[in-house]
């Protein structure tokens, strides 16, 4: 079995959008600028008319992992900052009617279950939210922040305790765009 000297991975680089690389990869687009490092080890990066190349030479497993994977996270910086994220989530109640409110930094979540207390869910980084009746809506150019921000509202609603047949409550996500 021979084995490949080189392994070669090209990220074409849409109109609009401009790639740098030096200590991190920065990408600018109509939606803003995203900058991320990566512990890259045997793996190179540059930039040549247009497309970003990654290369490594004689991988190893865990090198065709970490190029597939550092591949998908600029793919997903190019897509974040020309088309944007948004999931969306329906706000589910059977016994008592709550309320969603997005502040700033965090949402609140007032009389989930019937409890006194609000529950709250952080917004990370760069991500918003609007709530438009019973409908959920998380935007945003980072993917990661976006769906950290919908796992964090997920979680907050998390019944504990009790048949999750019965008590169905809850925000849920029910679409990715």
């Amino acid at each position: 079995m021979a084995l490949a000297a080189v392994l070669r991975e090209e990220i074409p680089v849409p109109e609009g959008v401009d790639v740098t690389i030096d200590q991190a990869v920065t990408v600018k687009g109509p939606k803003g600028e995203l900058s991320r490092r990566f512990k890259q080890g045997n793996i190179t990066l540059k930039l040549d008319d247009g497309l970003v190349i990654l290369e490594t030479r004689f991988p190893k497993k865990k090198d065709k992992a970490m190029l597939g994977t550092i591949k998908s996270h600029i793919t997903n910086m190019i897509i974040g900052l020309t088309e944007g994220f948004t999931y969306k989530m329906k706000i589910v109640y059977a016994h008592f009617p709550m309320t969603v409110k997005a502040a700033k930094d965090k949402v609140l979540i007032e009389n989930f279950l019937g409890e006194r207390h609000p529950r709250t869910a952080k917004i990370v980084g760069s991500a918003q939210v609007k709530v438009q009746g019973d409908e959920v809506i998380v935007t945003g150019v980072n993917k990661e922040d976006v769906g950290q921000t919908m796992a964090n509202l997920e979680q907050a609603t998390k019944i504990k305790g009790r048949d999750p047949r019965v008590f169905q409550d809850g925000i849920y996500l029910v679409a990715k765009e």
